[in-house]
């Protein structure tokens, strides 16, 4: 796990050992917090 708090959806979800569609789907329902970074 990184050092520091922020992960990404690919992180997330190696480190929960979900799919990466599962983590998005965690992050839209508001069971990981979560923020877009960037602006795409």
């Amino acid at each position: 796990m990184p050092n520091d708090d922020i992960m990404t959806v690919k992180e997330l979800a190696d480190y929960l050992k979900i799919a990466e569609k599962t983590a998005y789907r965690f992050a839209s329902e508001g069971k990981v917090p979560s923020f877009k970074a960037g602006s795409a």
